[in-house]
């Protein structure tokens, strides 16, 4: 059943287990992610990126999204991740997205109040809900730097509270040492700084960049109040590599299905992890 992202991601909150945000860009990888959550009985919100329309339109993926929807019996959001501009929200709710993520994060808090502020005005009046970034998650490439320039656009705890009650989002992004795509480097998270960030905050938390944080660092992340992690590289990874697994020996539909399996068992090992397995 299709639902907005605010209840599922309170109820993780109050219980203390993470919701899986995995990344889709064809049927494959939506079919496989909503067949995958459905085994397990977890909720799931399901995602497509700004960056990615070049792959596959947000109408198109909500139409074929409803399709598997209505069949499912488990809840799902449909939410745009990243979404940079206040253009692509409101598409992105026209075309039946539950949920939508501006990304200001590169802003000046001030801009970021206000573009923010726009977009949940909007978004709420059509029972969508909206999710920030505060600080600025990186990217993979650029980890080394971590502890120089980049640990300079981590969340501030103080400020996080502020841009909550002055924007009414519904959950925020925080930057806490996690990056997007692959690390170049041994990830480093601020668990103290997630600490003070969740005894400020009173909205659900999101993690980006989830994909080979490491296990044990994803667990006590959800301890100490993420509600919501991002995965993304590691299911294009899961799939690739089902698909070359048997590109020699198999035709161009088996191809297809393989990708699917990958993607389904990389997004399965990680809902165990988030401990949201029955939680649907």
């Amino acid at each position: 059943m299709l639902v907005n992202s605010k209840e599922m991601l309170f109820k993780a909150r109050k219980e203390g287990y993470g919701v899986a945000q995995p990344n889709v860009w064809d049927l494959h990888s939506l079919r496989a992610v909503i067949q995958g959550c459905e085994e397990k009985r977890s909720p799931v919100i399901v995602a497509l990126a700004e960056v990615h329309f070049d792959y596959i339109d947000p109408y198109e993926i909500m139409n074929m999204a409803r399709f598997y929807m209505e069949k499912a019996d488990i809840p799902i959001a449909m939410h745009l991740d990243h979404g940079n501009t206040f253009e692509a929200c409101v598409n992105a709710i026209r075309a039946g997205f539950t949920s939508v993520m501006l990304d200001a994060s590169m802003l000046s808090f001030e801009e970021n109040v206000k573009r923010t502020t726009e977009v949940v005005k909007i978004a709420h009046k059509c029972g969508v809900t909206v999710e920030a970034e505060l600080g600025h998650v990186g990217q993979g490439e650029d980890y080394e730097k971590i502890d120089k320039d980049l640990k300079d656009l981590f969340t501030n705890p103080e400020q996080a509270q502020e841009f909550v009650d002055l924007t009414g989002v519904d959950s925020l992004a925080v930057a806490i040492g996690t990056a997007h795509g692959e690390y170049k480097g041994t990830p480093k998270i601020d668990l103290t700084r997630l600490k003070e960030i969740r005894n400020m905050v009173n909205v659900p938390l999101v993690l980006h960049g989830g994909s080979g944080t490491g296990d044990n660092t994803l667990k006590k992340c959800i301890d100490m109040g993420i509600s919501k992690i991002n995965i993304c590289t590691d299911l294009m990874k899961a799939g690739a590599a089902a698909v070359n697994s048997v590109l020699n020996e198999k035709n161009y539909i088996d191809l297809g299905m393989a990708g699917e399996e990958g993607i389904k068992k990389c997004l399965q090992r990680y809902i165990d992890v988030f401990g949201c397995v029955g939680k649907a």
